[in-house]
């Protein structure tokens, strides 16, 4: 079932919440991609994964207000992973080891 223009202007609410963070000339042409993109969308679920996918093309992160650069995920390393564990090891750790040598 193809997507009729009454239904597109159906999801207009939905791409105009969508073009809103958008820089304001970016909007237009969101707005025309998003709209000739739900030509053959059959539920609000796929009209709202296809113009999600659409609006991350455009979507452009504002600059850190402290570099001047655009914002991006921090990685620190995590000082639980980078450290030795904690506390004294398990008993039953390492018993194969300990058991090679026995007497039989």
């Amino acid at each position: 079932m193809a997507t009729s223009p009454s239904q597109i202007s159906d999801y207009d609410s939905m791409i105009s919440r969508l073009a809103a963070p958008l820089a304001p000339g970016d909007r237009a042409a969101f707005r025309v991609a998003a709209e000739s993109a739900l030509v053959g969308c059959e539920g609000e679920g796929q009209a709202y994964r296809t113009v999600r996918d659409i609006w991350r093309v455009f979507f452009h992160p504002p600059d850190d207000p402290r570099t001047g650069q655009p914002r991006r995920l921090q990685s620190r390393p995590s000082k639980l992973a980078s450290l030795e564990p904690i506390g004294a090891p398990d008993p039953r750790e390492g018993g194969r080891d300990r058991r090679q040598f026995g007497a039989v």
